[in-house]
């Protein structure tokens, strides 16, 4: 089945990286030259994603901003002949039909998703966590789908995090299939070590089926008091499994100062304009620190 549509969470609050966030909405941080969440955007479109939902909450209207057109900043470009810029501005607003919706309560990632039924509806769809930005060769939203596509089931992106910071994180029962598919049968959100089910992790991308919905309406709040969403994926483990795609990618958490530093050094290194002048400035850096 062709999945197009996608949903982008981004109505966190922020507080790992205040006081930025206080009146700057985190997913608008810039990596280079592009606020984090148009990195998002442009990989659910490159993943065949022609409809995409944010989730987001009072005070992001900077992220509704950046997807509209600008026809005030649109003609002062056309008009000192400066078509680069002005191409790459009109191209944000052109990348995908972009919705917003307001999550008016913060109950967590689980009640965010449920916010989305409507626009879903009765297909499976894409869900980008606006927090990781990931880069690769292959979009790790299109890993997903040709997964789910083959096995016909739910598929989360996953990766092994360090022992120490599991904590933080999900925990993930899993079984190998092949190569860098496993199957998922249980998680827990946040384990205490000694329910630790694998170092295997959910980061940030995952295909689920619209049954979701009915389960979430009948999620409790879980962990921190919250609807979590690996509450309701858990069920569909338990009963069916879960697909995991080992993806293949470097993920940036921009919910924290380092990864947002990270991804800034890294990105910058890649980009086209900059990348060789600023690999120069990072060894003559690295000479005199």
């Amino acid at each position: 089945m062709k999945i197009t549509k996608a949903v982008i969470p981004a109505a966190g609050l922020g507080t790992r990286v205040l006081p930025a966030t206080k009146a700057i909405p985190k997913e608008m941080f810039p990596i280079v030259d592009k606020p984090a969440i148009q990195y998002i955007v442009e990989e659910a479109v490159a993943s065949g994603i022609t409809d995409i939902l944010i989730i987001t909450n009072r005070g992001k209207e900077a992220i509704e901003d950046h997807f509209d057109r600008c026809p005030e900043l649109e003609a002062n470009l056309q008009k000192h002949n400066k078509n680069t810029m002005l191409k790459s501005i009109e191209s944000v607003s052109r990348l995908a039909n972009v919705y917003f919706l307001r999550q008016k309560e913060a109950k967590g990632l689980g009640h965010a998703i449920k916010c989305a039924q409507s626009f879903v509806g009765k297909e499976p769809f894409a869900v980008l966590y606006g927090d990781d930005v990931i880069i690769g060769k292959k979009p790790v939203c299109r890993q997903l789908i040709d997964a789910f596509n083959e096995y016909n089931l739910c598929v989360v992106g996953a990766k092994q995090v360090p022992r120490e910071k599991i904590v933080n994180y999900g925990s993930l029962k899993v079984a190998p299939v092949r190569d860098n598919i496993l199957k998922c049968t249980d998680m827990i959100e946040k384990p205490s070590p000694d329910k630790i089910m694998s170092l295997y992790s959910i980061l940030g991308r995952c295909i689920l089926v619209p049954e979701i919905f009915d389960i979430l309406e009948k999620t409790p709040p879980g962990y921190g008091g919250e609807i979590q969403l690996t509450d309701a994926m858990k069920v569909l483990a338990k009963r069916d499994g879960i697909t995991v795609v080992d993806f293949d990618g470097k993920r940036y958490d921009i919910g924290n100062k380092l990864g947002m530093m990270q991804a800034c050094v890294e990105l910058a290194l890649l980009h086209p304009e900059i990348g060789t002048e600023f690999k120069e400035y990072l060894l003559q850096l690295n000479k005199i620190m």
